[in-house]
């Protein structure tokens, strides 16, 4: 059986009474693209948090490609191979497009000292504007972030999670405040970086069709708990989702 890129076991966080994550449990496997939906109050941000090390989780275990990232923080995690988006914008918006690709992922680059005598863009300019064809973004490649429009801005942002060429890329509503006519783009885009860069994505989103679309499996919590995880497939024809949460 493949070995899984990351296994969650028996997740736990509470805030006083209110159990945020109460024993979530579940495996991302290499090359996935792993869907996480729920209502709002679900715990799924507090899940992803805790995953990326923004949170530590009262109980439960976490781990990357078979080691213990439980306690980790976010920069050791980007360093071991976890990128991410978040739901609000992060680009650096006085910064060209081609420089913000860069400047994420110059903490791949070793040592401090070695970064002062790499190249101007520290050798990784021929990875970014391979990034920037594929995002197709080369006409705004050297205009700044700050200029373009939002859903510009929103390839910009998932680009830079892929500048460190992670093994596993935590997406946060990739879909949040982009105009439906990019939805499919994104989509189309996550797909091909699915079959192209080899990496598995976990992703969560409340656009229900971008994630029945895009995802081989899907996640479904209510309060705090895994209600469901199977197919797109399974998780439409499940009543206790349909009554739950898809409202059908």
């Amino acid at each position: 059986m493949t070995a899984p890129v990351l296994k969650v076991s028996d997740l736990k966080k509470s805030y006083g009474a209110i159990h945020a994550v109460a024993g979530v449990s579940f495996e991302v496997l290499p090359g996935e693209i792993f869907g996480v939906i729920g209502p709002n109050g679900s715990g799924k941000t507090t899940m992803f948090n805790s995953v990326l090390g923004q949170i530590t989780p009262d109980a439960g275990r976490i781990e990357l490609n078979g080691q213990d990232i439980t306690r980790l923080s976010p920069v050791e995690l980007n360093q071991r191979g976890v990128g991410r988006t978040f739901q609000t914008l992060q680009v650096f918006g006085k910064m060209s497009v081609r420089d913000n690709l860069i400047v994420a992922a110059q903490e791949h680059q070793g040592s401090m000292f070695g970064r002062m005598f790499a190249p101007g863009d520290s050798g990784l300019g021929a990875r970014a504007d391979a990034l920037i064809d594929q995002f197709r973004i080369r006409h705004v490649a050297d205009k700044k972030a700050g200029e373009l429009s939002y859903g510009q801005q929103k390839l910009v942002d998932i680009a830079m999670a892929f500048m460190s060429e992670p093994d596993l890329v935590l997406l946060d509503e990739p879909c949040a405040g982009v105009n439906p006519s990019l939805v499919g783009g994104i989509s189309t885009l996550l797909k091909e970086l699915n079959k192209t860069r080899k990496g598995s994505f976990v992703v969560i989103e409340h656009n229900m069709d971008f994630v029945m679309d895009l995802c081989h499996r899907i996640l479904v919590m209510v309060e705090g708990k895994v209600m469901a995880l199977g197919t797109p497939a399974e998780i439409r024809s499940n009543k206790q989702v349909l009554d739950a949460y898809l409202g059908a």
